[in-house]
Formats: C-alpha cells, sequence, structure tokens
C-alpha cells in the first residue's frame, strides 16, 4: 500500500497540451482541498497561458506561475514545489524525472514512462539512487471491465494462465490522429508500439502477474502515409487539416472548427511552428499502424498481440486461456465513425473513443464472459464504469492524489510497472528492425 501524501501538496504540470487539462481540472476542482497548482512549465507560451485559465476556470483561487523548461529546477525550488506531473511528449520524459527527482521532488508521468533503453536505464538510476518512485498513470487498470478481467484471473478463475490473445483497434478517428501530430515520428514517441501499447502490455502484465521475458514483433506502415495515398488511389487535399481545401477530406482534423484544440495549436504555431493538423497521409511518418507481436512470460504463458490503427470501429478483445477454462472481455467503445453532411468525421479526433456515444448499428458494449471446463459459459457482471477511459480517469486521479488505498487487485502502478510495460514496446521495436526475437534481458533494462 502506497501511503496516501499529507494535504496540501504544491503540484507543477509540466507540458500543457490536450491531456494536461484533465490534471488542472482535477487539482481545481474535485482535489482542491489536498492539491495546489503551482507552477505550469511549458515551452510555448500560449499553452502556458491556457493553462493558467483554465485553471481559474476550474476553479483554482489563484493563478499558477508559468516556467520554460530550461529553468525547471530553479521554479521548482522557487515555488516550493512537493509533486510534478509530467505530459510532455514522451521522448522528454526521462530527462524530467531525472531532473525532478535529483531536484527532490515526486514525479507523477503519463505514460510511456519514456521510449527508449537509455531513458529507461536514466529514470532507473535516478529512482534508485534518490529513493523515490515515481507514480505512472495507467488508467486502464481502474477501468470496471478491467479490473473485473484481473478478479477473475486472481481468484483462480481459470487457474493457470498458459496464454493470452489480444487484439486492440483503432478507428479511423481517433487511430488516424497518431499519424497527425507528433506521434508519428517514432524518435519523439517510439511508435505505437510504446505510446500507445504501453498501455495493452501493461494490462496483460498486471492481468496476469508476470514478467515479459522474449518478444517476436511483425508490422508495418501499411495504410496511412504518402506512399499509401499513392497505391490505394487515395487523394490527399492538403498538407494539413486547417485550410478550405481540405474541407471534403474525412481524415482532415480542422482546428479552426474546435475553440479548445485552435486555442492549444493553431493559436500556439508563431512560438514553436508545431503543427497538430498534418495529413495521415503524407511524408515524413515513420511509425507502425499494423502490428503484430508475441511475448513469452517467465511463468510460460504466452501472448499474441495485434494492434490496427485504421479500424472502421474502435475497441478491443481479449481471451485469456488457462488449465482450468477461459474468460473473454469483448468490448466496443464505439461502434462506428460515421463522416457528417460537409464529409468530415463527425467526432473530435483528438480524444480517445469513450466518450459513450453510438456511432452505428454496432452498439457500444462490453461482455465479460467465464467459461470452465465442462461448465456451461456465465456472464460475469461489471459494475461501474462510464466516462474517460471506461471510467478509469476517476478512480485513478483519486489514488493520485489521495493515495492508494488498500486495493487487493494493486491498481497503481509504480515506474517498475512503466518499465515493465515499455520493455515489451522497445523489444518489439528492435524485433521490427532486426526480424528476429529479442530477450528483455539484452535491452539492459532491470525489469524486477
Amino acid at each position: 500500500m502506497r501511503p496516501a501524501p499529507p494535504a496540501r501538496l504544491r503540484y507543477a504540470l509540466i507540458g500543457s497540451g490536450h491531456r494536461a487539462e484533465m490534471y488542472v481540472a482535477a487539482i481545481a476542482g474535485a482535489h482542491a482541498d489536498v492539491a495546489e497548482l503551482a507552477l505550469i512549465v511549458e515551452p510555448n507560451p500560449t499553452r502556458a497561458d491556457y493553462a493558467i485559465a483554465a485553471a481559474l476556470r476550474h476553479g483554482a483561487t489563484a493563478a499558477p506561475r508559468a516556467a520554460h523548461p530550461d529553468e525547471l529546477v530553479r521554479a521548482l525550488e522557487e515555488k516550493h514545489i512537493d509533486r510534478v506531473i509530467v505530459c510532455a511528449p514522451d521522448a522528454t520524459h526521462a530527462d524530467l524525472i531525472d531532473r525532478c527527482l535529483r531536484a527532490g521532488v515526486d514525479v507523477v508521468v503519463e505514460k510511456p514512462l519514456t521510449i527508449d533503453e537509455d531513458g529507461a536505464r536514466l529514470v532507473a538510476t535516478a529512482a534508485a539512487e534518490t529513493g523515490r518512485d515515481p507514480v505512472v498513470t495507467f488508467n486502464y487498470r481502474y477501468s470496471p471491465r478491467n479490473s473485473a478481467l484481473k478478479q477473475v484471473i486472481a481468484d483462480g478463475g481459470i487457474g493457470e494462465v498458459t496464454s493470452v490473445v489480444f487484439e486492440w483497434m483503432l478507428d479511423t478517428s481517433h487511430g488516424a490522429d497518431y499519424f497527425r501530430r507528433w506521434h508519428r515520428d517514432k524518435r519523439t514517441s517510439g511508435g505505437l508500439l510504446v505510446h500507445k501499447s504501453s498501455h495493452h502490455f501493461d494490462l496483460v502484465n498486471w492481468w496476469i502477474s508476470d514478467t515479459p521475458a522474449r518478444v517476436f514483433a511483425s508490422g508495418g506502415l501499411r495504410f496511412y502515409g504518402a506512399e499509401n495515398a499513392r497505391r490505394h488511389g487515395r487523394t490527399v487535399s492538403a498538407e494539413r487539416g486547417s485550410s478550405d481545401a481540405s474541407s471534403a477530406d474525412p481524415f482532415a482534423l480542422d482546428l479552426r472548427r474546435d475553440p479548445r484544440l485552435r486555442a492549444l495549436y493553431l493559436d500556439a504555431e508563431q512560438h514553436d511552428g508545431y503543427r497538430r493538423d498534418r495529413s495521415a497521409f503524407d511524408d515524413g511518418i515513420t511509425i507502425e499502424d499494423n502490428l503484430a507481436v508475441v511475448v513469452d512470460y517467465r511463468r510460460g504463458a504466452t501472448l499474441s498481440y495485434a494492434l490496427n490503427a485504421h479500424a472502421p470501429w474502435e475497441g478491443y478483445r481479449v481471451a485469456v486461456n488457462g488449465t482450468r477454462g477461459r474468460v473473454e472481455l469483448d468490448v466496443v467503445e464505439r461502434g462506428a465513425v460515421l463522416p457528417g453532411a460537409d464529409g468530415r468525421i463527425a467526432v473530435d479526433p483528438s480524444l480517445a473513443a469513450d466518450g459513450g456515444e453510438d456511432y452505428g448499428p454496432r452498439p457500444n458494449a462490453e461482455r465479460l464472459v467465464l467459461q470452465r471446463h465442462w461448465e456451461a459459459a456465465q456472464e460475469v457482471p461489471i459494475r461501474g464504469g462510464g466516462g474517460d477511459h471506461g471510467g478509469g480517469d476517476r478512480l485513478l486521479l483519486h489514488d493520485v492524489f489521495h493515495g492508494a488505498q488498500d486495493d487487493a487487485l494493486g491498481r497503481a502502478a509504480d515506474y517498475r510497472d512503466g518499465l515493465r510495460s515499455i520493455a515489451v514496446g522497445i523489444a518489439a521495436n528492435r524485433s521490427l528492425s532486426t526480424g528476429a526475437p529479442v530477450r528483455i534481458a539484452d535491452l539492459g533494462i532491470e525489469v524486477g
């Protein structure tokens, strides 16, 4: 059990892009009794100003100060910061965590922990030498459906786990968005195997309480990108979505149509040149959109994992086989993505696809079924849910700000869990480049 933090900690938020407002709202609102947002660390002044205004809008009694990352340590000391929340781009995580821990400040970090072996070693060394334990925010652990699956396995419902089959579908709204923004470059995101799939690898590690040992991966860029557009005869109307030339393109993201995205990105371009609305079908994409991974675990189980980033619906399917039976979880987070009257997609592609809407004949649903040997199948009730990430965000935020209390499922994650999850993605990336299986022990990452 992680002890509850003392009352009214002073927080700094590092990175104030789209995901950051969840934390701003939580600190200024529901968790204001134990948290105060004192500092925004953000290189782009427009986004920093947006976060400050958001804090006041959500109920903060005083505006946090803004600081550039170059003055991070001094700003932490001057504002007497107890804890930071890192929402910056993935490639910056390791350095930020290292600097904060060595400045005597605790860290909460959005997944992934970092993107490569060097970053993993830097974080592990800093944690060991400072005695501080960064918290990684794996909100999908807290989704009631995923917790219910964990409970079935922990209770011995299927006996000893022998294999897991896990398929994740990102639709043409959510999936395409990774190919418009900075995630499209593997040097800054680690690719979907690290940025996105670390969620999924963590779930499997947690569900079966085991440690990954060997990884083999296959995949490629087969739908998005300029070459695929030419091969499939797709007409790309403009290199960016925020232009009249892209009005008929269902894949285009027009930042002008969403006040929040416009304020965070289009109005902020003048400072750093970052374009949030790149075409998903132009050059420069170095990540994959179709992936398959096989993971061997130390106690003998095998994971077969697949990710598709251009599916017509969004959700996931998991089957866990054991010596006494099988348990299956099916989740439809969005049944379809349907273009509006102007040809554009009808949903905000910058958001995760679990807001509860029904976009077609495939209803949003979740179903957990347990079938033991020699018995009929039985549906396991899933209690709770609703909200972002299947209801996980709300429960996660409580643990982040109030401390994880007694939890038989062990949903709170530390940096070691973060290392185990990214180790699979890092090994899978190496396997993609070499065509050979990769032992995680050979990465030089101590996963425990």
